[in-house]
């Protein structure tokens, strides 16, 4: 009786199926998408600026976001005797930096705030960055966006997004109304009172 070394095609169709598995199972634990991280990362952003909130009411302090697009970065910022410097609270971060893969857009005001009713371009008369340099040993700039003890936030939009998609309504957004009532949009989601 001749004796053959090596594998049954059952044994090997086990071998298949146990790695699939097991390259799935490790596959689901990674982020899926850039779109999973927009997820989280407005997610992140709309729990800190809650808390912000909160901490202002409580408090009686002013505190305030300045919004870095190219950077990718959130500064968080309180007001103080000697001007507007980064934000010490324990348990709160003073700077967010967002993923590589994502980028953020913010645009100040709501619906009263219109472009088109604007007087100047928005812009600098300068170009910020010449002095970047003599800036570094100034104070910070000042924030964009004023989270006030008295409960008043300034109106914005701010859409957490892949690189590579367009700014619409279709990514993630959070949202400041007039009324100061913070919202966290899905894509495709519309603004409460938004009739479309």
């Amino acid at each position: 009786m001749n004796r053959h070394n090596g594998f049954t095609l059952l044994e090997l169709l086990l071998v298949l199926v146990l790695v699939s598995v097991s390259a799935v199972a490790v596959i689901s634990t990674f982020v899926s998408s850039t779109e999973d991280q927009a997820k989280e990362e407005s997610q992140r952003l709309f729990l800190q600026l809650q808390l912000l909130n909160d901490e202002a009411l409580l408090s009686g302090q002013n505190y305030g976001l300045r919004i870095d697009e190219k950077q990718n970065r959130i500064h968080l910022m309180s007001l103080g005797d000697d001007g507007w410097k980064a934000m010490e609270l324990d348990g709160m971060a003073n700077e967010i930096t967002l993923p590589e893969s994502l980028m953020m857009e913010m645009t100040l005001g709501g619906d009263v705030w219109s472009n088109n009713d604007s007087l100047f371009n928005p812009g600098s008369l300068f170009d910020e960055d010449m002095f970047a340099d003599v800036e570094k040993d100034r104070k910070p700039r000042p924030p964009q966006i004023f989270i006030l003890s008295s409960g008043e936030i300034t109106p914005f939009s701010l859409h957490v997004l892949a690189n590579n998609e367009p700014v619409n309504d279709d990514n993630w957004r959070i949202i400041v109304a007039e009324n100061g009532v913070i919202h966290r949009l899905a894509p495709g989601e519309a603004a409460p009172g938004d009739e479309r």
